[in-house]
């Protein structure tokens, strides 16, 4: 098997089984710390034969020293760069706070020293943030990593990327990270995701809703699925972009609202069908019957306990009747 094939079942692999206990030997062979996880994921698309074994040789060398690379770092040294944040939701953030406030911090982030005092941070913004703004922690556990501009964008973008339900919403951010910083394809990304080429196509349709639906969409980034928002994107691109807008903002805003109900709001409502021509046809004071006309179809209903025979009866002879007249003209 390539390296290349390595590292991308090693990518494969990562996020889609259970954490093994602390200690020991992983039987799965799974990176155990998160920057081995982070590592194999890093160079899937490096041109280069030389950085990927370069790459692999890290991955073992951090995986063998494990979580006792790990070190304290003054939380006032690390730098956030605008985007790799990824975006929690308001149960996720509590969750998270409680778990770090409560706990010692199992999963050091990882950073990369800049050189001048200052170390950029691959992964774990959220979790610096809250030992920064909530818990006032002046330090925070992490492991250095020394690596490539290209390297360190895909380590931000895979340790968003393969964290348990992320939003599709984004998944579409850090695609779009990865395309703009590293000028990747979509079908570049779609290998070294390992998702379905599908998958990846209804995420990336984000990209063609409104700005604005986009803006409101990023505050909260969980209500809205990559299946209603490739549908939302038809809507706009029909020429639907204010209804879009406004019927995401209200899906975005509201506790109640659903997703279908919001692309019922931005759809085009449907023609009402009109209603069939009904006449009555009496026998002195007492109803006979109703004709009706509707869509090419003209009907016939007879009340009471013998309408049925007498429908049937009328029947006969309509038909008669129309064939009388074939016959005649």
């Amino acid at each position: 098997m390539s390296i290349k094939d390595r590292l991308a079942a090693k990518a494969a692999s990562i996020g889609s089984s259970p954490r093994s206990p602390k200690g020991g030997d992983d039987p799965s062979g799974r990176p155990k710390t998160a920057p081995g996880q982070l590592m194999a994921s890093f160079p899937l698309l490096a041109e280069k034969e030389r950085e990927l074994q370069s790459a692999m040789k890290r991955i073992e060398e951090l995986e063998t020293a494990g979580v006792g690379a790990s070190q304290e770092v003054a939380i006032e040294t690390l730098v956030e760069i605008p985007g790799r944040r990824r975006v929690l939701s308001e149960e996720e953030y509590k969750e998270l706070r409680t778990n770090l406030e409560s706990n010692p911090l199992v999963h050091p982030i990882v950073y990369r020293p800049l050189g001048d005092g200052r170390n950029e941070i691959i992964s774990g913004n959220n979790r610096v943030a809250i030992y920064r703004d909530e818990l006032k922690r002046a330090t925070i556990r992490g492991v250095p990593f020394n690596g490539t501009d290209a390297e360190v964008e895909l380590g931000a973008a895979f340790s968003n990327l393969l964290a348990p339900s992320l939003p599709d919403f984004e998944k579409y951010r850090q695609f779009k990270r990865i395309q703009q910083n590293l000028g990747l394809s979509q079908a570049d990304i779609t290998r070294m995701s390992g998702l379905a080429q599908s998958h990846v196509a209804r995420i990336l349709s984000f990209e063609n809703l409104p700005d604005a639906a986009k803006q409101v969409v990023a505050a909260r980034p969980h209500k809205l699925g990559g299946t209603a928002a490739a549908k939302f994107a038809s809507l706009a691109q029909q020429g639907r972009v204010e209804e879009v807008t406004k019927a995401i903002d209200a899906l975005v805003n509201s506790v109640d609202m659903t997703q279908e109900r919001a692309l019922a709001l931005a759809s085009p409502a449907r023609p009402k069908a009109a209603r069939p021509s009904v006449r009555t046809i009496n026998t002195g004071k007492r109803k006979f019957c109703d004709v009706s006309v509707r869509s090419g179809v003209v009907g016939l209903r007879f009340p009471g306990k013998d309408g049925e025979a007498i429908a049937e009866e009328w029947a006969r002879r309509i038909a008669e009747f129309i064939e009388s007249e074939i016959d005649n003209k």
